[in-house]
């Protein structure tokens, strides 16, 4: 299913945020998520599906001042 992940335009076999993140190496990273601009609690990632031109956001929290 083509999807755009971080504004890239990316192909994956998963359907849910949580299958997607493993798919594409994150894991157990602590990320934040969004899809189509709307934050994805971790909590409900596995349970939230995702379909053909869906927008996914993952975004690293960073360190600094």
């Amino acid at each position: 299913m083509k999807i755009t992940v971080n504004g890239d335009p990316c192909e994956v076999a998963s359907d849910t945020v949580q299958a997607v993140l493993d798919e594409l190496g994150y894991g157990e990273a602590k990320v934040a998520t969004a899809v189509n601009e709307t934050f994805v609690p971790a909590g409900s990632r596995g349970a939230t599906r995702l379909a053909k031109g869906d927008r996914l956001e993952i975004v690293a929290p960073r360190q600094g001042g």
